[in-house]
């Protein structure tokens, strides 16, 4: 049986799960600071807010045994990332992967490495096609 889909995250939220991949475990505080380097961006208070309510959705989950609480992702990086492709590849591209690869390809310059994995998952994925 398959994990339950977790509801898409919004740009912000996405932006404090980002810190939580990066960082691992970590307070309000520290994803505040994180997202806050050197500019005066968003509040503690909204932070703490967003990830309340990223703890209600089940985005997040909330360690309440010390007196900070610590919060951790429901979901890897690769999950979350896997299914908010997945949800645009349906939506806006009628579910092809090649239109979807194309328009990514076309509209941001790739760096060799990046060519070379994706010639590698190409080939990968052309050798289990073939019987």
């Amino acid at each position: 049986m398959s994990e339950p889909t977790l509801p898409r995250p919004t740009d912000s939220e996405l932006g404090i799960l980002r810190v939580l991949w990066e960082r691992g475990p970590s307070t309000v505080r520290e994803v505040h600071e994180a997202l806050n380097k050197g500019t005066d961006g968003t509040g503690y208070t909204t932070v703490l807010k967003l990830m309340q309510i990223m703890t209600d959705k089940g985005l997040v989950q909330r360690d309440e045994s010390q007196r900070a609480h610590v919060y951790t992702t429901r979901a890897t990086q690769q999950k979350t990332q896997r299914q908010l492709v997945t949800d645009l590849l349906d939506r806006a591209f009628g579910g092809s992967p090649a239109q979807l690869a194309m328009q990514a390809l076309s509209t941001k310059k790739a760096s060799a490495e990046e060519l070379a994995e994706l010639r590698k998952l190409l080939d990968t994925l052309e050798g289990e096609e073939t019987p």
